[in-house]
């Protein structure tokens, strides 16, 4: 009884704490709040002016992440709706609805009155009933200068039926929150974690509130048992008997130090079990251990349900956090969770086998129509040809060079055994896959894989995708690319840009009087014959060239190392990293522009 005791004081405390760390933020992001919700009167002032439903074919969805991808439960189709943008200097957030006919791969936006107002990182759940229905709850929007953040609380239908949007105003519900995960557990819909952030503090949520589709009325549950730690941007599956949900992963972050913050991983799996009957439930936490491979730790994963109970994982990102950095890991490998077996395995693509069987007719055919010999010309069997790794290069509006690798293993020398040459066959498939991404959107419909944009980064430059693929779950043989990303999508603004750089600006002012005062130097020295140089005319032959056609941003990616060594040795030893990098970036632009 004693430790039962301290635990249920433990679990107590440690409600209290939350409680009151979600009053302080409440308080002090109300003005920031207040604020944005002018911005989003504004944007439901020139909805509301819509009066009648207009249908437009058009091309894909811009690129954009957080949006919410979902199948439609009765038509073959996918819905998108909502989403961000960010080019360098300004986020977009968007409220538009696009649905996408999957048979004859084409899309159709949707403008149909009184939609939610503009956000992301919100969740869509659908549903069969009332001739369907897309249910949305909370999200977020952000300032365009992306430094102020309303967390919405509101739920909205969509009846597709009829092709209209419904503000659902129901009491008891979850605070407003974005980054939770929502899914449909018998006749009502369950929500999980989530987190809420202003300009100074933030909170990580692990409630669980309860959305009746019967009465239409929210309900906080009370599981027993261990919960998991507080979390956003998690993986929620419902087991396939309906009984309970799974959750993985997520991520969480505190504050180690007044202006400091360190993010957690979450790497764990938890099972939240319903008994009883129907309206006399109880509700139970229980700590998961599944066997197989788990996937590398990662955030900013694309969950989804599959076929036969098992929940989809694709790509994301590790984040290496120091305290002025952060730079992360990409993935776009695809595991799958049986919840039924309680098993991790990964998604391996076993490559198109009709394509092995015109490859392999066609092998036998040209060895009977040379002899049958397997030899060159030289008369030699031909070497093995190792695995070849493709380069593929990108060029965007503004000249910056994407570059994506892909590893395609190089075909082997044919064998008269049929095993072997099936193994061949398998290793000459040229596989198309997505390139490493997180917060992309994911869903399956009818046992196909459907993956939407998402983001990657390369240094502090940030890239929107737009691209569109799909795969099929229970073949597994390849990734269809139906839409592929246009470099023109990806704009992008420079830092320098930006209304804050006058720092940068004046720093550049100062690095261009040092280079004009190296050159006049060296102009000196070349009027008179010396046995050496001095130390700035070295300085100036060692700069590294512009190449022709070069951008500012390409120059400065391609020779950072440089140019913050440079920095570091100007500005000395006690100088913080990241303002020596943004000096030596400075110097970069200045001698780019001289040339």
């Amino acid at each position: 009884m004693g430790k039962k005791g301290k635990k249920e004081k433990k679990v107590k405390g440690a409600e209290k704490t939350a409680a009151k760390m979600e009053k302080k933020v409440s308080k002090r992001s109300k003005r920031e709040e207040e604020d944005l919700e002018a911005l989003i009167a504004e944007f439901q002032t020139l909805d509301g002016k819509k009066t009648q439903v207009v249908e437009t074919t058009c091309p894909p969805p811009s690129p954009r992440l957080s949006a919410s991808l979902s199948p439609h439960p009765e038509k073959d189709e996918l819905i998108l709706f909502g989403g961000e943008f960010f080019n360098g200097k300004k986020t977009f957030l968007y409220n538009d609805l696009f649905f996408y006919n999957i048979k004859k791969n084409t899309w159709v936006k949707s403008d149909i009155p009184n939609p939610p107002p503009p956000r992301c990182s919100h969740q869509a759940v659908v549903v069969p009933q009332g001739g369907g229905q897309l249910w949305v709850f909370g999200g977020e929007f952000g300032s365009p200068n992306g430094e102020q953040f309303y967390h919405y609380k509101d739920l909205w239908v969509l009846h597709l039926a009829t092709h209209t949007w419904e503000n659902i105003k129901a009491t008891g519900g979850p605070s407003g929150r974005s980054g939770h995960r929502m899914v449909l557990s018998k006749k009502q819909l369950l929500v999980f974690g989530g987190f809420h952030e202003s300009t100074r503090d933030f909170i990580y949520y692990n409630d669980v509130y309860s959305f009746s589709l019967e009465t239409f009325s929210w309900s906080r549950l009370s599981p027993s048992g261990s919960a998991p730690a507080p979390r956003s941007a998690c993986q929620m599956s419902s087991t396939p008997d309906g009984t309970g949900v799974i959750i993985y992963g997520g991520y969480s972050k505190v504050r180690v130090k007044k202006d400091v913050e360190k993010g957690t991983i979450h790497s764990d799996m938890f099972l939240l079990k319903r008994e009883g009957k129907d309206g006399q439930e109880k509700w139970s936490w229980s700590r998961v251990s599944p066997s197989g491979n788990k996937p590398h730790p990662r955030s900013g994963f694309s969950p989804a349900m599959g076929p036969a109970g098992r929940a989809v994982l694709f790509g994301g990102v590790c984040d290496e956090e120091e305290e002025e950095t952060l730079e992360g890991d990409f993935y776009n490998d695809l595991h799958l969770y049986d919840t039924v077996k309680n098993r991790w395995f990964p998604g391996v693509l076993r490559g198109n086998k009709t394509e092995k069987k015109k490859r392999r007719r066609g092998k036998k055919e040209g060895a009977e129509g040379e002899g049958g010999e397997m030899e060159g010309e030289g008369g030699e069997e031909a070497a093995p040809q190792g695995p070849t790794e493709v380069i593929k290069e990108i060029v965007t509006e503004d000249g910056t060079v994407m570059t994506i690798k892909e590893v395609i293993p190089g075909a082997q020398v044919e064998e008269e055994e049929e095993e072997e040459e099936e193994e061949e066959d398998e290793a000459s498939v040229s596989l198309v896959e997505p390139c490493p991404r997180s917060s992309a959107m994911a869903t399956v419909r009818q046992g196909k894989l459907f993956l939407f944009g998402g983001m990657f980064e390369v240094g502090d430059r940030q890239f929107t995708l737009n691209d569109f693929y799909s795969l099929d779950l229970n073949k597994m043989d390849q990734w269809d690319t139906l839409v592929e990303m246009d470099p023109k999508t990806q704009e992008w603004l420079e830092e320098s840009e930006s209304e804050d750089d006058d720092e940068e600006e004046e720093e550049e002012e100062e690095e261009k009087e040092k280079l004009k005062g190296a050159e006049g130097a060296e102009g000196k020295e070349d009027e008179v014959e010396s046995e050496g140089e001095s130390d700035d005319e070295e300085d100036e032959d060692e700069h590294p060239a512009v190449q022709e056609g070069e951008t500012v941003t390409d120059y400065q990616i391609r020779t950072e190392t440089y140019w913050t060594g440079l920095a570091r040795t100007k500005m000395g030893p006690d100088i913080k990293d990241k303002k020596v990098a943004k000096v030596g970036l400075a110097m970069a632009k200045v001698f780019h522009e001289d040339q």
